[in-house]
């Protein structure tokens, strides 16, 4: 057993219960430094441990005692032939594979080289053959055997040894049988996965510094770390926002010798708190951060274009915690450098999977990524006032944002700038006010903006408060039973309505 910790009581409780414990090396002492009397496997399998530790329980002494099948008359007379005894609870803790690769790199210095904490020797080493097999063995035959896979079931079972008196019921057995096999799947996947090329990276922690947190893949396959400390798991959660947002913005973007356009976007908590379009890359730097520069403190910052020195001295001033970009001039990075902390990316042209997955109920939910993209060909007017050319570029620039924001979700935008966003609300009225209250905190005039909505709205309740903030034009999904309710209000109010279609829930 790797990590003795938690253990103790366990131990405790099985010696007040009379039970005859075996074990080997490291636990064995910690056991018999316990006060607690314990057989070595040594002296159960008459082999001593050897190759390093690599051969200490790879025995039949130790694997018949764990399989063989109390019911079954031909196993239980084995048994007593070859003088080996049942064993009826197996406990198990494995060598941290996972930690050992995660640990191959440190935070990453200003030369963007990490370097490596462990060799692979090491790595290797951590890959347990015992301690795998016990699980599999105990799991197999959990009819007969208890198996507590990983320290993470130690309260589970003391307490079933405390209130049970040293009995376990079937289902019990079979549960933590099932743990045992999901033990064994990610122990199995994770060295797959090294051997593969991709590597497991354990991460400071997870949402929260409660949490364990890790990262399965090629960490530094898509970007190029420049400085900073390594991403924790919500830097890349909002990378992945940020990286999906972008691409479909730059996607609109025209780049033409007589005319150039570039992105920008601010993101905080996978949804955007400012983004643009513009002709230079600090224009659109300024017109992202007016979206909303209280919430951009700490933000994410993404955009498709070169940063240059000027660019880089005016984001200087703001607190974010990572930034990624296709290229740097040197500049630029020596400014962006002060900061030790700050990562700096430098995105590579990987391209991104095609599916999506997350987990729910114990279970794997996989689907196809949202790769539809608004255009002015994919939006059908539905009111007597069509959009006019100005309406139809903003309509499409908001449509983007609203696909790339929590549901329900609302976006108001003008002159490929967002001037306000309602997220992540469980009433579309609530996001639209949302919405409209962020703009007029900073001061945006809402007269000749565009409203896009994630999907349909099933009232008129939406386009009336829209009309009412000033807001000329509109697009949603359409779909609803009751469309022609909104389509009525804004032909009465002389306001634009477009349908894409498209719904673009996201959860």
């Amino acid at each position: 057993m790797f990590h003795k910790d938690g253990l103790e009581p366990i131990v405790r409780e099985l010696d007040r219960l009379g039970v005859h414990l075996y074990s080997t090396g490291g636990t064995q002492e910690y056991i018999e430094g316990l006060g607690v009397k314990v057989t070595p496997v040594e002296d159960l399998t008459t082999y001593p441990s050897i190759l390093g530790g690599r051969v200490k329980t790879l025995h039949p002494k130790v694997f018949g005692g764990i399989l063989g099948r109390r019911d079954l008359e031909s196993d239980v007379a084995e048994l007593e032939e070859y003088a080996i005894p049942p064993i009826d609870l197996v406990i198990v803790d494995l060598y941290p594979f996972e930690a050992t690769v995660g640990a191959t790199t440190s935070a990453v210095p200003a030369s963007g080289q990490a370097q490596p904490a462990v060799t692979e020797a090491d790595i290797i080493e951590k890959i347990d053959i015992g301690g795998i097999s016990l699980i599999r063995a105990a799991a197999k035959n959990h009819h007969d055997v208890v198996i507590v896979p990983a320290r993470d079931h130690y309260p589970e079972m003391l307490r079933m040894l405390q209130e049970q008196k040293g009995s376990t019921t079937l289902p019990q057995r079979k549960t933590l049988a099932a743990a045992a096999f999901s033990v064994s799947s990610r122990y199995d996947s994770a060295i797959h996965a090294w051997f593969s090329g991709e590597r497991t990276h354990v991460l400071r922690y997870g949402e929260n510094p409660h949490q364990t947190g890790s990262f399965r893949g090629d960490l530094h396959g898509f970007f190029e770390q420049l400085n900073g400390k390594e991403p924790s798991y919500n830097n890349l959660l909002d990378l992945d926002a940020a990286v999906e947002l972008i691409d479909d913005l730059a996607s609109i973007c025209t780049v033409t010798p007589s005319k150039a356009e570039v992105p920008f976007a601010i993101l905080k908590h996978n949804n955007a708190c400012g983004a643009a379009v513009r002709p230079s890359l600090k224009e659109a730097w300024h017109a992202a951060l007016a979206g909303d520069p209280v919430s951009a403190f700490g933000g994410v910052l993404i955009t498709t274009g070169r940063i240059d020195k000027t660019t880089a001295e005016a984001i200087d001033g703001l607190f974010f915690e990572l930034i990624a970009a296709p290229a740097y001039d040197d500049d630029a990075l020596e400014i962006l450098r002060k900061k030790k902390n700050r990562m700096i990316l430098r995105r590579k042209p990987a391209v991104r999977t095609n599916t999506k997955v997350r987990t729910a109920l114990n279970g794997l939910l996989t689907e196809a990524s949202d790769a539809v993209v608004a255009s002015p060909a994919s939006m059908r007017t539905t009111t007597t006032k069509a959009p006019s050319a100005k309406d139809l570029t903003d309509l499409v620039f908001a449509s983007i944002l609203v696909k790339h924001t929590k549901s329900n979700a609302i976006v108001l935008a003008k002159n490929n700038q967002l001037l306000g966003s309602g997220t992540g609300q469980t009433s579309r009225v609530d996001a639209l006010e949302q919405a409209i209250a962020k703009a007029v905190k900073f001061n945006f005039d809402l007269h000749g903006a565009v409203m896009a909505s994630d999907a349909f709205f099933p009232f008129p309740d939406c386009v009336e408060i829209a009309h009412n903030a000033g807001i000329t034009a509109v697009v949603h999904p359409g779909g609803s039973i009751r469309d022609q309710d909104s389509i009525d209000f804004c032909n009465a109010h002389g306001m634009a309505m477009a349908i894409t279609g498209t719904r673009h829930f996201k959860h």
